[in-house]
């Protein structure tokens, strides 16, 4: 975990694969959104094994509403970040099919990960819950009875 930088979340996520190059130049990195609560390790295991990851040079989570909610890059380096994500359109339903071009268009092999439901608005909060009962962001839910009813 590394602190953000200024800047638009475009220029945030490049400068966090930046700095993991900087720390662990020949490890692999992979960012996620904090609005995936049901993410499991489970769901990420399989496709972050060694075996799995012979050949990919990039993972792609992507998010129901056209978004992602995870990005990989087997050897991140500074300036392939600033190439994938500075200035891509975020929070837009493209952004994920924007990425995924950029992705391509660098050559890289990209490995698809599950796709999620991210948390933007109360109705995937509810829907996000539903698909993960058993956590702590169902709970915490549950307990402040923000039904679409109550909200209403």
């Amino acid at each position: 975990m590394v602190p953000q930088t200024t800047g638009g979340l475009d220029r945030r996520l490049a400068a966090a694969f930046a700095f993991a190059a900087c720390l662990a130049p020949t490890a692999p990195a992979l960012l996620v959104g904090m609005d995936t609560p049901q993410l499991t390790a489970r769901m990420l295991a399989e496709p972050l094994s060694p075996a799995a990851r012979t050949g990919v040079d990039a993972w792609y989570g992507p998010a129901t509403d056209g978004g992602f909610w995870a990005l990989g890059l087997a050897r991140p380096t500074a300036q392939l970040a600033r190439q994938l994500l500075v200035d891509l359109p975020m929070s837009t339903p493209d952004t994920g099919a924007a990425l995924l071009a950029r992705l391509a268009a660098a050559g890289l092999t990209v490995a698809l990960l599950p796709e999620l439901n991210d948390v933007d608005t109360l109705t995937d909060a509810h829907q996000v819950a539903a698909a993960a009962p058993g956590s702590r962001f169902a709970g915490s839910l549950r307990s402040f009875d923000l039904t679409p009813e109550a909200a209403g």
